[in-house]
């Protein structure tokens, strides 16, 4: 099964949404606005991506809170504040990636 992590408002997340639908993949969709990630979903981010990367810097929250204008911790800051997250986040069987990616998907289906 492949978990996409994202929000509603997100265009790519439902680009991945509509993907998987239309090629019969099991998918399970977290809705970042409903639920926040366990600290299994989040290590297993940090182990196959540096936090900082994870940041999405175009994105209104982190323009409105000035994240770019100050330091901070990226790892302690995506947990607390999940909007800064580039979405979406496609996971499988241990197996992590940012960012929609039609090629990542079709291949976790057939496995």
């Amino acid at each position: 099964m492949i978990q996409i992590i994202g929000t509603k408002k997100c265009k790519e997340t439902a680009k991945a949404i509509r993907s998987c639908k239309e090629r019969n993949l099991t998918f399970q969709f977290v809705d970042l606005a409903q639920r926040s990630l366990s600290d299994g979903e989040w290590d297993s981010l940090f182990r196959n991506y540096e936090p900082l990367s994870l940041i999405d810097s175009e994105s209104a929250y982190y323009k409105k809170q000035g994240y770019a204008y100050r330091q901070f911790d990226p790892k302690e800051e995506l947990v607390e504040h999940p909007e800064l997250l580039k979405t979406p986040i496609l996971r499988s069987k241990g197996r992590v990636h940012c960012s929609f990616d039609l090629d990542v998907l079709k291949s976790w289906g057939e496995v």
